[in-house]
């Protein structure tokens, strides 16, 4: 099984050092020993951890959907031509970006600032590992 060091949990967490330090030392977060005597945190222990802490932003479209992957966020950015916009959302630690056209954009009052969903249904994702 995969063991994780501390520095690469807190960045995938989206936390600090500190803060995956104090975790296992007050044993929220169980940790092991490697070889170095260092302390690692299982894969899988830091994935289901990681589960526990997600908190995604309250959903305030109210919309119901087959759609499981709904990131909330603010746009941070809206470039328009005529026809089509390229619309850029900051959701948590996530840059998502939509392409859609400049009527929409206009009939949704997306503009920097304001509150929005990105609801992802795709067929063709692609997974890599490093």
């Amino acid at each position: 099984m995969t063991k994780i060091r501390i520095s690469d949990a807190a960045r995938y967490l989206g936390v600090s050092d500190d803060t995956v330090r104090r975790w296992v030392d007050q044993g929220t977060l169980a940790h092991e020993l490697d070889p170095s005597n260092r302390k690692v945190i299982d894969g899988l222990v830091l994935a289901e951890f990681a589960k526990t802490q997600a908190h995604p932003a309250p959903d305030p479209s109210g919309v119901a959907g087959s759609a499981r992957n709904r990131f909330v966020g603010l746009v941070t950015e809206v470039i328009s031509d005529t026809v089509m916009s390229q619309v850029e959302l900051q959701c948590g630690p996530f840059r998502v970006v939509s392409l859609l056209s400049t009527e929409a954009v206009r009939e949704l009052g997306l503009e920097p600032g304001s509150v929005a969903v990105a609801v992802v249904k795709a067929t063709n994702v692609i997974v890599e590992t490093p």
